[in-house]
């Protein structure tokens, strides 16, 4: 709970003016509300003397304000605290999402997509509860118990000790059955995200699982997950089933010896028929805080068992980030990259080994290589999408770790080798990344791309919503999409990354020359294994196991015999076995 605390005061302060207000409201409720059984005292007494109307009147009438009064103070006790707990919901929800943007690529490997979505949305809401009914009601049973055993204590105080018995085992109960509650919800929260995970990846890869007719087997392991999920619920529930009834039980014990005790001191006149009744209505007044107890109990766990989990992504720290002072691109940028003695390792396998390597500003490089040779891992560095393990990679002659990410990856339009689109227009993603992007600049980068005739044909044109992840594209559609919204940015490092490898090889063709107009002038790095995607370019660079193998023109890689004439060869017997 301590820890709850320090990590929520930077959100309690920055509503701390509302806090007060609304705790200020709860202990004037509370008050309101613990002055009326001295009234009702005071009338008990004085009516059991002497009856009068004016008497009665005059307490109705202080019971009525009393009674108005307390539920003014308890609405506002409650929009006020309850809202804070939204606003703070709120608040968490938008550093949660702004943590999760800023992660690099190694989080994500550690951390499961349907686990985050658990945390951010089941978590998030355990925690509001916490913090809203949780806390508010905290306060006020507590302040209504301190308040009611004053007033007790002050009448009788061996009757109020008689009263309290109970409590020692109440608060056992509390702590026992808080830790026991804690425990199993964190359990069921992890299950959750795990189920959560599981649908989020099958919902991704239903086609795969069509394709192998697996529905069956998927529907029986979900179910398996699905019936452990729902007996640890039960396990839950039986755990709180168990505290509210003891709870409950020690409070009707408490009922039976304090009638008994009070009634016996009122026989021998020890105390008044009206301190016996307000006696009895504290009594009444304290059956809610005694219950209550269980209640908050379990919320307060539940809340700091979820925190604990939303913690555990706030305190990660990005493996890349801008530097405290980070150092000035030069204007104007002209797009030079150099690796000087880069290696990287992932998991003690090296994707690149003390790689040197230099690309001109303006011109046209093609990485070559077999699968897992080190091409993307290459190209990942430039945009800094992660950190070399050893040596330096430049752009412009500046150490890239010395500038902001965010400035350099301005300067560079990427195409990824997996393309991923949002599931809005298309027009929407290729202007991502550029939003005062006009319809005209739009639909220019979409013609360059390839993709003006299939615009055409689409029911809305460019304003056609293409579903999740481009459902409804085809895998060629979908990477000329990726491709304008790369063009579109205007950079100047282009990095292509096997970007045309699911168009055919007249779009292909089409894409390149509309390419070679908007790629003079500024770097381009075309990563693939066609070689007709290729040869266009200025300097070739063939990697294996993570290290330059050969470089040159096309026309040289030829000549030399090695890797890069074995797939042109290859490639060349392909086309002519395909024309058969």
């Amino acid at each position: 709970m301590k820890n709850a605390a320090v990590m929520l005061w930077p959100y309690y302060k920055r509503y701390r003016r509302g806090l007060v207000f609304g705790f200020g409201s709860l202990a004037l409720k509370d008050v309101f509300g613990t002055v009326q059984p001295l009234i009702i005292r005071e009338g008990v007494d004085t009516l059991t003397h002497a009856f009068s109307v004016a008497t009665i009147l005059k307490l109705a009438g202080m019971l009525i304000a009393l009674s108005v009064l307390k539920g003014i103070f308890q609405y506002w006790m409650r929009v006020i605290i309850i809202g804070i707990s939204r606003d703070i919901e709120y608040d968490l929800r938008n550093d949660l999402f702004g943590k999760l943007v800023t992660l690099s690529s190694d989080f994500y490997a550690k951390f499961r997509t349907g686990d985050i979505m658990a945390r951010s949305t089941n978590d998030l809401n355990a925690v509001r509860m916490m913090l809203g009914p949780g806390l508010m009601y905290l306060f006020e049973t507590g302040l209504t118990l301190i308040l009611a055993l004053a007033v007790m204590l002050s009448v009788d105080w061996k009757l109020t000790l008689i009263a309290l018995a109970p409590a020692p085992f109440v608060s056992l109960a509390v702590i026992f059955f808080g830790r026991k509650i804690h425990d199993r919800f964190e359990a069921i929260q992890k299950m959750f995200s795990d189920i959560s995970s599981r649908i989020q990846e099958h919902l991704s890869g239903v086609r795969v699982v069509r394709a192998y007719v697996q529905e069956k087997q998927e529907v029986a392991q979900f179910e398996t997950m699905n019936k452990d999920y729902i007996a640890q619920n039960l396990r839950l529930a039986l755990l709180s089933g168990t505290f509210n009834p003891l709870l409950q039980s020690l409070i009707g014990i408490t009922f039976i010896v304090v009638l008994y005790a009070g009634g016996s001191r009122l026989l021998t006149h020890q105390i008044s028929l009206g301190s016996f009744v307000m006696f009895n209505t504290y009594m009444g007044m304290l059956i809610w805080p005694m219950i209550a107890m269980g209640w908050i109990a379990n919320l307060v766990q539940r809340g700091t068992a979820s925190l604990d989990r939303i913690r555990e992504i706030l305190t990660q720290v990005a493996s890349i980030e801008a530097p405290t002072s980070p150092a000035a691109l030069p204007s104007p940028v002209r797009g030079e990259v150099e690796f000087k003695n880069v290696s990287l390792i992932f998991d003690s396998r090296a994707a690149l080994k003390g790689l040197n390597l230099k690309i001109e500003a303006g011109s046209t490089v093609a990485i070559v290589g077999h699968t897992g040779s080190g091409k993307t891992s290459l190209v990942s560095l430039i945009p800094r999408l992660q950190d070399p393990t050893s040596g330096e990679v430049h752009f412009d002659g500046i150490p890239i770790r010395t500038l902001d990410p965010a400035d350099l990856r301005r300067e560079i339009g990427v195409v990824p080798q997996e393309t991923f689109l949002f599931s809005t227009t298309i027009a929407q993603n290729i202007a991502f990344g550029v939003p005062s992007a006009t319809s005209a600049d739009i639909r220019n980068a979409a013609e360059i791309a390839g993709l003006g005739p299939d615009i055409d044909g689409f029911p809305n044109g460019l304003e056609t919503v293409i579903g999740e992840r481009g459902i409804t594209l085809s895998g060629g559609q979908k990477q000329r999409t990726a491709i304008a919204r790369a063009i579109l940015r205007n950079p100047r490092l282009l990095i292509l990354d096997d970007a045309l490898a699911s168009v055919d090889t007249l779009t292909e063709e089409t894409i390149l020359s509309a390419l070679a107009r908007i790629m003079q002038g500024r770097t381009t790095i075309l990563i693939s294994h066609r070689v007709s995607t290729i040869r266009m370019a200025d300097r070739i660079f063939v990697l294996e196991h993570g290290a330059i193998a050969e470089e040159g023109s096309h026309d040289d890689l030829l000549k030399a015999g090695g890797y890069y004439a074995d797939l042109y060869r290859r490639q060349l017997l392909e086309e002519e076995l395909e024309s058969i």
